[in-house]
């Protein structure tokens, strides 16, 4: 009883933590000191979903960015979030009775451990690069990015190694979970976990696995997890165009991947997850996530690809050196950021679907706002096909022809294999590239210079 008691105590002392705690960003002050802010993020806000307006901001930045992509549920249904929080009473009484080594007496219980049963049963396939990620988020009830982290944590033996507190690692990670906003089609806990699964993959390619130490993984893993973190669900240039206090705070430069980096950080010392760790090795950690998490600017992607290249050319790399295994490691993020148009078919659409989702949300709001529409954010100008169309032709090809250069396996013809295949598929669906006129055989010659720069002015929509 007593051991039943102190975990119920744990459960509900959590649950207050979680109900109360608010968002993370931090403030670079001009001598460049990292001054970490708790900002108020208040969860509960009314059904309108607009805050009190920052002076001197547009009028949108009012509209609270958790409740963006929210879609009203349609009369009928049971909410989703009842259903997980069925699951999640379920499983508490589970856990209290085997605590207490009761008996199970609820035959609802066979449901969820049957669910628990195939979650595990496809961790041990994480490795593969078929893995379903939405299929592995409905099984772990919505909780993808906390199981699949911790279990890749402890594959490579990192919690024991590092001798990381369980329950702060546990914490740590629900928290990461948590600051993702998952109402967002795209940016939220399911895609940073089909990016830690990805980088997953390219950490146990050979040159990587044979040269990588147990600090790289340990950093890979985390920037994996945290690469997105609380993303607005809109893009760089709508937060500069409408002055938003972020764009501000960060001068306008990679300004949704400083934030990702600093409300990460904010949480690694909200938990105190390495202060077992020197001051100084706990300082490394921090700098080196935020130097991988800012690699995944799309932005900047010419300039980490020329980079590449160049190291590729003359074949140079040396990975026993720690600043070339660095450089490898922010190119794997990349690759494991936009690496969704190499997935299979069925995984590859959904991806796609969701993210232009976002894109035209957002096209709708500066539409109703009187904005400037962002680039591929225009439903009535743009589909699906031409968006991944251009994205495939002029930022993944590019990207994943390097990365077979340096790693050849057949994990990397696999990708290029798949992106080939969904890149027909979408072009089937494109009613103009079937199309044999004048102006469409002049289109490719002339958008050799204008698409690429028209997609990377998304900033990092896409990333």
């Amino acid at each position: 009883m007593g051991i039943a008691l102190i975990w119920s105590i744990i459960t509900i002392l959590f649950r207050w933590i979680f109900s109360k705690r608010r968002g993370a960003i931090s403030y670079d002050s001009s001598d460049q000191t990292a001054l970490y802010i708790r900002m108020l993020d208040v969860r509960v806000r009314s059904q309108v979903g607009f805050e009190p307006e920052r002076r001197g901001s547009h009028p949108y930045l009012g509209v609270d960015f958790r409740t963006l992509h929210s879609r009203a549920e349609s009369a009928g249904t049971i909410p989703a979030r009842r259903i997980r929080r069925l699951f999640s009473f379920q499983r508490h009484l589970l856990s209290s009775r085997l605590l207490r080594g009761a008996p199970h007496l609820n035959p609802l219980h066979i449901l969820d451990e049957d669910y628990c049963g195939q979650a595990k049963c496809m961790l041990e396939k994480v490795g593969s690069w078929n893995f379903d990620i939405f299929l592995f988020d409905r099984l772990t009830n919505g909780n993808s990015l906390v199981f699949l982290t911790f279990n890749l944590l402890n594959q490579y033996g990192l919690i024991e190694l590092f001798q990381l507190d369980m329950v702060k690692l546990r914490r740590f990670l629900v928290l990461v979970q948590e600051d993702y906003h998952n109402q967002n089609p795209y940016h939220n806990a399911v895609h940073a976990a089909d990016v830690t699964q990805a980088m997953h993959c390219y950490l146990r390619e050979p040159k990587l696995a044979q040269s990588l130490t147990s600090f790289d993984i340990l950093l890979g893993l985390l920037a994996a997890a945290t690469h997105d973190l609380d993303h607005p669900g809109v893009n760089q240039p709508f937060l500069i165009k409408t002055n938003h206090y972020l764009a501000a705070l960060y001068r306008n430069t990679s300004v949704l991947e400083n934030h990702h980096w600093r409300s990460a950080v904010g949480l690694l010392r909200e938990t105190e997850l390495f202060s077992n760790l020197p001051a100084e090795d706990s300082l490394s950690i921090e700098r080196q996530l935020g130097s991988l998490i800012l690699a995944t600017d799309i932005s900047r992607q010419n300039e980490y690809l020329s980079r590449f290249r160049t190291h590729l050319d003359e074949n140079d790399l040396c990975l026993g050196n720690a600043s070339h295994r660095h450089f490898v490691l922010q190119m794997a993020l990349k690759c494991a950021d936009i690496c969704n148009p190499c997935r299979p078919w069925e995984l590859s659409k959904q991806w796609s679907e969701k993210v232009t989702d976002e894109f035209f949300h957002q096209g709708d709001i500066e539409k109703k706002y009187k904005l400037e529409i962002s680039p591929l954010c225009d439903s009535e100008a743009n589909t699906i096909a031409s968006v991944q169309i251009g994205f495939m032709t002029y930022v993944v090809e590019p990207l994943f022809a390097e990365w077979a250069r340096f790693s050849d396996t057949r994990l990397s013809q696999t990708m290029l294999g798949h992106l080939g295949l969904n890149k027909a598929s979408w072009s089937a669906m494109e009613p103009e590239a079937s199309g044999s006129s004048e102006e469409g055989e002049s289109e490719p010659g002339r958008a050799t210079d204008e698409p690429s720069s028209r997609v990377l002015s998304q900033g990092s929509q896409e990333s």
